[in-house]
């Protein structure tokens, strides 16, 4: 069947790129002149090595808490850090954001906190850890160089990376068919044949399925619906019923528009259709144990050789040029970056979206992938 669709329909609900934020000018001086207040501290001078050095100093230890799937997906951060940082005792816990962050209110009001540092994707925590006080501003080397969408101006929080959603499929299984569009995803042909997270129990997934009712039509919806969804906890488990062979196309998941033609799956996106995109936010704790070490992480992650090294080509900072052809993520209108911020802020309405999507998909099925963590994770 044919995905067509008018592209002023779908770019209806599409957000615009974030442009610079404009600061007033304030008068100083005899003269008039005009001068940007400085917002928040000066941004990092010392280099990777001498905050290395402090780190080891301040006790040697760095524990994050950030949200993902499963615990394999921060190896290679692990890996990256120990092998360039020694000396720091590095431990990354992951969960759930949204169970990452009322664990560190309650762990904040019982005085028990554990992490130095989190990040995140319940955006929302960030604006109101840092009215309550919560967050350490701080402003790593290059902070200036990041786009004004990736922080805060008075570094209270940063994003580390780009993380964007969409549709996917195994390439074998298409075959001649690939989906051009997520639209073509209620294609007959697709009956059985597709894997996603459950859109009401990942706020990313939610808000992708949010652009996808708004710009197709609840009638998309219900047509999904009864294509027979296999639906489960966890961003990465679409990806991985396609890469087993158990599935055809996917939905609600990351992945790269730069990867390898040779790979199995293949991530997309469609001109003129909806996928979603977002910072990862990170924040050092104003109560961490560590704080130089969580300054040296942060400082490392936005390097200029990290950032180059993304995975999915994207990076957070201006001043690195984007792999394999791609544009800043903040020229893909139809990548929504900012309108993920106003989604997860306004909770109301999210948990009108999750109860909506219940009722088409079903409710929430099984343990979250990471597993159950507890009060006070530490490894």
């Amino acid at each position: 069947m044919s995905g067509s669709i008018s592209r002023r329909r779908a770019l209806a609900t599409g957000g615009a790129a974030l442009g610079a934020a404009v600061l007033a000018p304030s008068l100083t001086g005899a003269a008039g002149a005009a001068a940007a207040p400085r917002r928040g501290p000066r941004e990092e001078t010392r280099t990777l090595d001498e905050l290395y050095r402090d780190a080891v100093a301040e006790g040697g230890k760095l524990v994050i808490y950030a949200g993902g799937d499963v615990t394999t997906q921060a190896d290679g951060v692990r890996a990256g850090f120990r092998a360039q940082f020694p000396e720091i005792d590095l431990t990354v816990v992951i969960d759930y954001s949204k169970f990452h962050d009322v664990r560190i209110d309650n762990q904040l009001a019982t005085n028990t906190l554990i992490p130095d540092l989190v990040q995140l994707q319940t955006l929302q925590d960030f604006t109101r850890w840092k009215s309550e006080g919560r967050l350490l501003p701080y402003k790593p080397a290059g902070f200036s160089k990041i786009h004004p969408a990736f922080k805060d101006e008075d570094g209270a929080w940063v994003a580390i990376m780009v993380v964007a959603f969409s549709y996917m499929y195994n390439t074998a299984l298409v075959g001649d068919h690939a989906p051009k569009t997520p639209y073509e995803a209620v294609d007959p042909r697709w009956k059985g044949q597709i894997a996603s997270t459950y859109p009401h129990d990942d706020d990313a997934a939610l808000y992708l399925y949010s652009l996808y009712a708004r710009t197709y039509g609840w009638d998309w919806i219900a047509r999904l619906a009864a294509q027979g969804v296999q639906s489960n906890r966890g961003s990465h488990t679409a990806r991985l019923a396609l890469n087993s062979g158990q599935k055809a196309v996917g939905l609600g998941g990351s992945g790269s528009l730069i990867a390898p033609a040779t790979d199995l799956v293949r991530w997309s996106v469609a001109d003129g259709h909806p996928f979603m995109s977002w910072g990862q936010r990170a924040a050092i704790l104003a109560g961490a144990k560590h704080p130089t070490a969580a300054k040296l992480y942060l400082n490392w992650q936005l390097s200029v050789a990290r950032q180059q090294a993304a995975a999915n080509g994207w990076s957070v900072r201006t001043d690195v040029t984007p792999a394999g052809g791609l544009r800043p993520i903040w020229e893909y209108s139809n990548g929504n970056l900012d309108g993920f911020p106003k989604f997860m802020a306004d909770r109301a309405a999210v948990e009108r979206w999750k109860q909506t999507f219940a009722l088409y998909f079903g409710e929430v099925k099984g343990d979250p992938s990471p597993g159950w963590l507890g009060l006070h994770p530490d490894r």
